[in-house]
């Protein structure tokens, strides 16, 4: 007897609960951006909140909001509403910051605040992938910008040559940082649907699909 390939119900239970690390292979570029972060000095890089305050609400540590700025930049996603969605939804971007999900506000404002510090980060990045070839030939930027990575011909630097390669990263982050300021300036078209109005659609959808149903019988 023929049968489809079955997934695993959604509600099921299971006795060895996976772990988001499961889902992210050895060889994913996410575990990169994660390495490269963790390894910064971000208190001597100027970004702001660095050090935790002694009172107040805690906050995000800028790490975390960094690492999502770099994973948006490699994967083109180019407003902070998107970037607050894919860290709902996105298996990548929930390892990367451990489940941890900043609204689109905190993401915005964290841009603003450290618009220097994150542009030489992502400088710092793009550059390091080039040496180290982390993402093959090329890499490609939120804009759709080609590095090339930097093979043994490479490596012979004259003065020009690397200031019209990192003049080219600098454009691509900056167009990168604009669009996102673009982005967030302009108001959403339609309100997000809540919860419970999207419940309420759900349940619409699926009566009318009985209705249909209905319908086909008897025609």
């Amino acid at each position: 007897m023929k049968r489809f390939i079955q997934g695993e119900h959604r509600g099921q239970s299971t006795l060895l609960p996976e772990s988001l690390d499961d889902y992210v292979s050895d060889t994913n570029p996410v575990r990169v951006v994660d390495v490269f972060v963790d390894e910064l000095d971000l208190v001597s890089l100027g970004f702001e909140s660095a050090t935790p305050a002694d009172t107040g609400r805690p906050a995000y540590h800028p790490a975390i909001l960094l690492k999502i700025y770099i994973y948006g930049y490699l994967n083109r996603i180019q407003s902070s509403r998107r970037l607050e969605r894919e860290t709902q939804r996105n298996v990548e971007l929930m390892w990367l910051t451990g489940r941890l999900m900043p609204d689109f506000k905190t993401i915005a404002n964290f841009r603003k605040d450290n618009s220097k510090a994150t542009r030489g980060v992502c400088r710092q990045f793009v550059v390091l992938c080039q040496q180290l070839g982390l993402f093959g030939e090329n890499l490609v930027a939120i804009d759709g910008s080609k590095f090339k990575a930097v093979n043994n011909r490479d490596r012979n630097f004259t003065s020009a040559k690397l200031k019209r390669r990192m003049e080219e990263i600098e454009s691509s982050i900056n167009r990168y940082l604009t669009a996102l300021d673009a982005a967030d300036q302009e108001e959403p078209k339609s309100p997000q649907p809540k919860v419970v109005r999207l419940e309420e659609r759900i349940a619409k959808l699926k009566a009318q699909m009985k209705e249909l149903q209905a319908i086909e019988i008897q025609l």
